[in-house]
């Protein structure tokens, strides 16, 4: 979560008289995140988040992330439910971006990272990807392949002034993992950025997946392989296997991989680790001018991508 594009009173207020929320008390912004600007909501009634999508999220695309949360959340998957208008609608306009309030919900993201909270979470997931089977909408990863590509075309030209060597670095990786990304796996409904800062607990329990706006149709073992990256290494790149193990087992307490899936997840977990080094990378190099909020480290997933580079096999990650 982020702000980019600043909300006044006079803008709030005129933006609420459309829904029946109650009355505004306090509208403050979200400084977390790198996408769109997020406010907290308080109404005499509730809390809520109000979300204004930047230039990133195609606005095509919003009605497949509204009515996937509001799918899951009827399946039992912790979510933010979209609040409809007094006119039955979910998506409007303010500030002269689209927008939308949703459901308010309770926990914090951890700031340190337990076995047990992998745990959770590796249930929770696979949990989301068999509630999203019957969803009745699709959309394509727009952060594969292709999308690499573009974002390292943009980068490329001043990558090595983050890293020398970067450039040269990420031209072969995305060679090598074009000639070796498996191309039939289990697929359906994936979440594609289940960071801990979009996972709320209480304690160990989860209280809420939020944050949906890279969802898509790709691989489950993907979106496996992302949360590897995001929850099991260390502060200084150090993979822990004993938390890599609890994720897993706890998936496939849920949901049994495949042994295509097993295979793979070397090569998914690279393609993750690079799929966050570019997007961080672009970030970085194309800042946004007075968003609340700093890119994050893209060299983080470097050393990831390198440690991935290194396995053989899906033992290396607690699997057998």
């Amino acid at each position: 979560m982020a702000v980019y594009t600043e909300v006044s009173g006079e803008d709030i207020a005129a933006f609420l008289a459309q829904y029946d929320v109650g009355a505004l008390v306090s509208l403050k912004g979200i400084a977390e995140g790198v996408e769109n600007s997020n406010y907290l909501l308080l109404t005499d009634r509730s809390p809520y988040i109000v979300t204004l999508y930047e230039k990133r999220v195609a606005a095509e695309d919003l009605p497949y992330f509204l009515g996937l949360m509001e799918h899951l959340a009827g399946r039992g998957v912790p979510c933010p439910t979209p609040i409809h208008g007094r006119d039955g609608k979910a998506l409007r306009e303010l500030c002269g971006r689209p927008a939308v309030i949703v459901s308010f919900l309770e926990g914090v993201w951890p700031r340190r990272i337990q076995p047990e909270h992998c745990a959770a979470l590796g249930e929770a997931l696979a949990r989301l990807h068999i509630a999203g089977a019957d969803f009745g909408m699709s959309r394509p990863n727009a952060l594969s392949f292709a999308g690499w590509r573009q974002l390292y075309a943009a980068c490329k030209a001043r990558a090595d002034t983050v890293q020398g060597g970067l450039c040269a670095i990420l031209e072969a990786e995305l060679d090598h993992l074009e000639g070796a990304w498996p191309s039939d796996l289990p697929a359906g409904i994936i979440h594609a950025d289940l960071f801990p800062d979009n996972v709320f607990f209480e304690g160990f329990r989860i209280t809420g997946l939020i944050d949906f706006y890279f969802s898509c149709n790709d691989f489950f073992a993907y979106d496996v392989a992302v949360c590897l990256n995001a929850w099991c290494f260390e502060r200084y790149g150090e993979f822990n296997i004993t938390k890599a193990s609890q994720m897993l087992s706890s998936y496939r307490g849920v949901r049994e991989f495949s042994a295509a899936e097993l295979e793979a997840l070397p090569r998914l977990a690279r393609g993750a680790a690079l799929r966050f080094l570019l997007t961080r990378l672009y970030d970085l190099l194309h800042q946004v001018e007075g968003a609340l909020g700093k890119p994050k480290d893209p060299l983080e997933h470097l050393r990831k991508l390198r440690f991935h580079q290194g396995v053989s096999g899906p033992a290396a990650y607690g699997l057998t």
